[in-house]
C-alpha cells in the first residue's frame, strides 16, 4: 500500500503542514489519476487449478535446475533443497477436485 510523502526531518508534520503540502501538490488543478488493480473474478476452483499448475511448473523448473548443476555442487545445500522439491509427489494434489460451493455439489 502506497502512502503519501515522507515528512521532512525527524519530526512528524503537523496537520497544518500536511494540509499546506496537499494544497501545494494540487495547486495546478490537474485531476489525480489513481489506478486500481482489477479484482480477481476467478472462482476458488479456478484459482486452485491455477495454483496447482504453477506448483507443477515450478517443480519442472527446479528439476531442470538440478539437472544442470555442475558436478562440484551435487553435494551442496542447494542441490539437497532442489532434490527435496523434485521428490515431492504432486500427483495427489493434482487429482484433488475442490468442492464447487453451496448448493452446487
Amino acid at each position: 500500500m502506497k502512502r503519501g510523502p515522507k515528512p521532512f526531518g525527524n519530526k512528524a508534520m503537523t496537520a497544518a503542514e500536511r494540509q499546506a503540502r496537499f494544497r501545494a501538490a494540487h495547486a495546478n488543478g490537474a485531476p489525480r489519476i489513481r489506478y486500481r488493480s482489477p479484482a480477481d473474478r476467478r472462482s476458488r476452483a479456478q484459482r486452485w487449478h491455477a495454483a496447482v499448475a504453477e506448483l507443477i511448473a515450478l517443480q519442472d523448473d527446479y528439476r531442470t535446475w538440478l539437472n544442470a548443476l555442475p558436478q562440484n555442487l551435487e553435494a551442496s545445500a542447494t542441490a539437497e533443497a532442489l532434490r527435496a522439491i523434485c521428490d515431492l509427489d504432486l500427483s495427489y494434489i493434482e487429482s484433488v477436485e475442490p468442492p464447487r460451493g453451496f448448493g452446487r455439489d
